[in-house]
């Protein structure tokens, strides 16, 4: 799932695939914008056929949190 998560990160935004790690935090260290991410959970809504919880959405700071709760709601 990581690799699938990453891929759609950089569609997002401009980083360097190396850089990207579990522990990234996507606004601070990807640069992501509110918008860009809630952009990019939908579609991770549709690939993974998913629905991710308005609640959830402030605790998924990291590649890694969200990866657990993705995998959660399988």
């Amino acid at each position: 799932m990581f690799e699938q998560i990453k891929e759609l990160i950089l569609n997002y935004v401009d980083v360097d695939p190396e850089t990207i790690t579990e522990e990234s935090r996507f606004i601070e260290d990807l640069g992501f914008t509110s918008y860009d991410f809630m952009s990019m959970l939908g579609e991770v809504e549709e690939i993974f056929g998913v629905q991710v919880e308005e609640e959830a959405v402030t605790t998924l700071s990291t590649i890694s949190d969200a990866i657990k709760y993705f995998e959660s709601l399988k």
